[in-house]
């Protein structure tokens, strides 16, 4: 688990994201909970009343949610793109690496909370991959530990996507 002070990197529009989905829990889900609980509550017994828990577990999810996602964006740091260094794998940087063993190439972006999409080949700086990845340069080797065995990947390139 992240330390709480930890700062969190993302991009502008990774923040912006994060933002409308606090703005929309906290302004339609959360108003949506509170209408089901009563909705509940006005057919009398509580005790009885499944819909009633329902709702009430479903308002502490969604309060637990908010709480996670406003401490994210309390601690953003938005990273400026411009500052990066551009032949070294960074946050940010769209990296396209060899699988030294089976020849196969992949590539994928480096992002932060929020951003990733493993269908898009978006991964978190903070998985097994993007930390083995992270710091390497043009030609260098990562090596990636996961509990299936060990990965070694040959940077074949570094970009930055518009």
């Amino acid at each position: 688990m992240a330390m709480a002070n930890e700062r969190v990197p993302m991009t502008r529009e990774g923040y912006e994201k994060l933002r409308a989905d606090l703005d929309r829990m906290q302004n339609v889900e959360m108003i949506e909970v509170a209408k089901r609980i009563a909705d509940a509550r006005a057919l009398g017994d509580l005790s009885e009343n499944a819909e009633y828990h329902a709702a009430r577990e479903d308002q502490g999810m969604l309060e637990a949610r908010i709480n996670v996602l406003r401490d994210k964006l309390a601690r953003a740091d938005i990273v400026d793109r411009s500052s990066l260094p551009s032949d070294t794998v960074v946050f940010g940087s769209q990296v396209r690496i060899k699988d030294l063993e089976s020849g196969e190439e992949e590539t994928y972006q480096l992002v932060g909370p929020g951003e990733e999409d493993y269908d898009n080949n978006k991964i978190l700086t903070t998985s097994p991959r993007g930390q083995a990845l992270l710091g390497k340069k043009l030609g260098e080797t990562a090596v990636v530990k996961i509990p299936r065995g060990t990965f070694r990947y040959q940077i074949m390139e570094v970009t930055f996507p518009e």
